[in-house]
């Protein structure tokens, strides 16, 4: 953690709300004036989409695929790198995943799916934002998490992640439904150690709940909406927020709580309740990091 150079994680699945999550931080960032240095999870996948595709066609000694959750997947090595080098000096080094045509048209010679070179991190910054699979990663090789200032879990229930996941891969990537569930399936294990154990370390956790009937989410045709929603907010560290639960119920209609430190309100409410709840704390850490360079200039 740091004063100077704060960092803020938002961890979770692909698919699991991320356009709301950016809308909420883009509103935030844009009313308090921060400069954030915006980092991809998806930059630090240690191979490409076409090779990711052809080594999960073979199996390890033990019988387990590659997946985008594991550390053979991915470059925990320089994702560690860099929170540590930022935390210290406000620096280090990242790049772009180019998700789609669009994305490559500025990059001559690259693809949808590859990489851009590696890069320093621009200068100025005031924050650095992460969003993708592993901000709150701990194993017994690496620890970003002890560098995150504000851990932000986004986490939708099981079943609706799934069907986030079928419709999205579907629709967008081309992929075939029993191509989807396969995937799901190779994945689990590493979802059970290198996922859900980060939502253990989070702030707070967004967990979004369908009320329709998700019983078999290999058999839904198309994503809950958020009329058919609901959100729970969890403070797991209440101590770094400025508004309580109970502050927070007031403020956002037909909202309640059956729990301690925890809210369950309309899903349409959610970029509502992060910009109420986390504008407070981010503002803070922008201030201390202006406050500390204005000392040392």
């Amino acid at each position: 953690m740091s004063v100077e150079h704060p960092i803020i994680a938002v961890t979770g699945s692909s698919g699991a709300g991320t356009s709301t999550v950016r809308e909420a931080f883009e509103n935030i960032f844009t009313d308090i004036g921060a400069n954030p240095a915006v980092i991809e999870g998806d930059s630090f996948h240690k191979y490409t989409r076409s090779e990711m595709y052809e080594r999960i066609k073979v199996p390890d000694l033990f019988g387990r695929r590659l997946t985008h959750f594991s550390p053979d997947g991915n470059h925990f090595d320089r994702l560690e790198k860099l929170f540590n080098e930022y935390s210290l000096t406000g620096t280090g080094e990242m790049r772009l995943y180019l998700h789609n045509e669009a994305a490559a048209v500025p990059y001559t010679g690259l693809s949808s799916g590859e990489f851009t070179d590696w890069q320093p991190v621009p200068t100025g910054s005031d924050l650095l934002f992460y969003e993708g699979l592993h901000g709150g990663l701990v194993t017994k090789q690496y620890d970003i998490a002890q560098y995150v200032d504000l851990l932000i879990g986004v986490a939708p229930t099981t079943n609706l992640e799934w069907i986030q996941k079928i419709c999205r891969d579907s629709a967008e990537r081309g992929y075939s439904h029993q191509e989807v569930v396969n995937t799901i399936v190779r994945r689990m294990p590493d979802y059970v150690t290198y996922i859900s154990p980060q939502f253990s370390r989070t702030d707070v956790n967004f967990q979004r709940l369908p009320i329709i009937d998700t019983a078999n989410p290999f058999d839904v045709q198309e994503i809950p909406s958020l009329d058919e929603s609901l959100v729970i907010v969890h403070l797991l560290r209440p101590e770094k927020f400025t508004l309580n639960i109970d502050e927070l119920r007031e403020r956002i209609q037909n909202s309640f709580s059956i729990k301690d430190n925890q809210l369950i309100m309309p899903a349409e409410k959610m970029v509502y309740a992060m910009e109420i709840l986390l504008t407070p704390v981010i503002k803070m850490l922008v201030e201390k990091h202006s406050d500390v360079r204005a000392q040392a200039g």
